[in-house]
């Protein structure tokens, strides 16, 4: 059996004053794939994450790369840092450099390339989330959404196997959360493997491949999305509701006999493409559920 590419086992951490973060916490990161930790304000859901990049130490508990425990010492930190890239909440605590393409070559350079090679990874970065037109643009006069994509990018040029992000579509509109999804989607093509919290049932639905539920500093459960999002009580622990979309699809299905049976659509344009069907043909039923493509909000 292959080992997860990095996982947490019964990890624990406190802040000073003893207040518990996180405690008894598991969680499996599968390469290749989209994993959102999916909980509600103040889980500690952040706190997580920075320990996925070395950023904070468990008091109790490890962290494995390949099944094997992570070490802190400074070199094994660097290299940790160069296979898991973590983006931040907020954009300007992570930009700091005058300009975009400043502030992207910063990592490449720190790593001793060439100044040719790490032209060609500001490069590529820039590209794979659509700002090279903003590469000479100062960072103060960014807007939200161009500073996460900036952020984003300054990440991935050190080429991360894993990009780990902090509520990545906090602050953004739709047209905003529109441009990030697509250049995500795009880097997971590529190979990158995607972790990232949200306390946005909708967006897990629709776009996370897994999901790891999360409450008071741990994981209630992980597993494929649709299967983790259609448990109610799990769900209620966690202070969360059903994604209206799965509602509406589990709702449609079972109307017309594809029960628990057939895929349910994981999008907006799937579900009405079914209702398109089905009001085209009122009297047919139990294969509109089939085969419903995933397509991104």
């Amino acid at each position: 059996m292959t080992e997860p590419l990095l996982a947490t086992r019964g990890l624990e951490y406190r802040y000073p004053g003893g207040i518990v973060a996180l405690h008894d916490l598991d969680l499996t990161i599968e390469r290749g794939r989209k994993l959102a930790v999916l909980g509600s304000n103040g889980s500690g859901k952040t706190t997580l994450l920075l320990h996925l990049n070395g950023t904070l130490r468990p008091a109790r508990g490890e962290v494995l790369f390949d099944g094997r425990p992570a070490a802190y010492d400074h070199r094994a930190i660097n290299a940790w840092r160069r296979r898991v890239g973590l983006v931040l909440q907020e954009p300007d605590d992570q930009l700091f450099a005058a300009t975009v393409e400043q502030d992207v070559s910063f990592g490449p350079l720190n790593l001793g390339l060439s100044d040719l090679a790490a032209r060609q990874r500001v490069d590529e970065a820039l590209a794979a989330l659509r700002i090279a037109h903003l590469a000479s643009r100062a960072t103060h006069a960014l807007s939200f959404g161009q500073k996460k994509r900036a952020a984003i990018a300054g990440v991935l040029a050190m080429r991360p196997e894993i990009l780990v992000l902090d509520e990545p579509t906090a602050g953004l509109d739709l047209h905003g959360v529109t441009h990030l999804l697509g250049a995500l989607q795009q880097l997971h093509e590529t190979g990158t493997t995607l972790v990232f919290s949200t306390h946005d049932v909708e967006l897990a639905y629709s776009w996370a491949d897994e999901v790891a539920l999360f409450h008071d500093g741990t994981v209630l459960c992980q597993g494929e999305t649709t299967t983790v999002l259609k448990d109610r009580e799990m769900l209620q622990q966690a202070r969360l509701r059903p994604p209206l979309l799965l509602e509406l699809a589990q709702m449609l299905c079972e109307e017309n006999g594809g029960g628990e049976r057939q895929p349910l659509p994981r999008s907006r344009d799937a579900l009405l493409a079914v209702l398109r069907r089905k009001l085209a043909s009122p009297k047919d039923g139990g294969d509109e559920c089939i085969d419903q493509p995933i397509i991104m909000l």
